[in-house]
């Protein structure tokens, strides 16, 4: 097998400020778009891809393929040709939440992943990878969230820890409805059974950000029924790495699909994602 490019704690302190410097050139574009008008590649019921995603993502991949040039790229906007089978792939949402950012809402950001194919024991993810690196920049309020497997989650260098609130009527838990019908006709009980148990309920509409919020103790918990593995490869590590509990599992309902309930470890008996 050939050697994996990323194997020690210097190359992942390297593929760090590599991801960190990809996210603060897109960051600087969504700012400068941010009340522009948006032109859009597609649109669906529940979701916009943008011309500015791709763009994007092609920033992101000039710059971190500039440094290290033989790992792979699975991205929203399209992925390599051996993304599912390299020993080291990046996992990037160039803009994740695009509806609130094509409706002009500062609530958006951008995640970037580095996963390792696993060489033994579990894998975080049935295709057999683990996320070793994570990023999550939000250039609207100039947060970065960062982990590197094993050690503190950071948010702009300085360690971050999940709340510790055990009793879901003291919390704050955000719900998505993902990208399609069924979810949401699925989701719509539970939102109403929820929000009868905690103090408030939160939609915001970028998932990874949801993410680096529980990790960051703003949220105590964050649930979804069907989301992507771009959207949630960088917080789920960021998340562990913050004491929280990640747990996802495929849906069954398409490649890299997954449902998930992220907590702060203390909750997860007491949440559940929807049928």
């Amino acid at each position: 097998m050939k050697k994996p490019e990323l194997h020690n704690m210097a190359d992942l302190k390297r593929a760090e400020r590599s991801a960190m410097e990809a996210a603060r050139s897109v960051g600087l574009l969504m700012k400068r778009h941010l009340m522009d008008d948006k032109l859009a590649n597609e649109t669906s019921r529940y979701d916009i891809k943008l011309e500015l995603d791709v763009r994007c993502q092609k920033l992101i991949q000039r710059t971190l393929k500039s440094a290290f040039p033989n790992v792979s790229f699975l991205g929203e906007e399209g992925s390599s040709t051996h993304a599912l089978t390299a020993d080291d792939r990046w996992v990037v949402d160039p803009i994740d939440g695009t509806v609130n950012f094509a409706y002009t809402i500062p609530h958006a950001c951008v995640s970037i992943a580095l996963q390792a194919k696993a060489v033994s024991g579990k894998a975080d993810y049935p295709d057999g990878y683990n996320t070793v690196v994570g990023i999550i920049y939000d250039p609207f309020c100039e947060e970065m969230f960062s982990a590197i497997r094993g050690q503190p989650a950071k948010m702009n260098g300085k360690p971050i820890r999940v709340s510790t609130r055990t009793k879901l009527e003291d919390c704050i838990v955000s719900i998505g409805f993902a990208k399609s019908k069924e979810s949401l006709e699925a989701t719509l009980p539970y939102f109403g059974e929820l929000a009868r148990r905690v103090r408030k309920i939160r939609m915001m509409g970028a998932a990874a950000l949801g993410l680096a919020y529980v990790a960051s103790g703003r949220f105590d918990a964050y649930i979804e029924r069907g989301i992507s593995l771009w959207d949630v490869a960088a917080g789920g590590l960021i998340l562990e790495c913050a004491g929280g509990e990640y747990f996802h599992e495929p849906t069954g309902r398409g490649e890299h699909q997954y449902r998930m309930v992220a907590n702060n470890g203390l909750l997860r008996k007491t949440l559940r994602v929807p049928a």
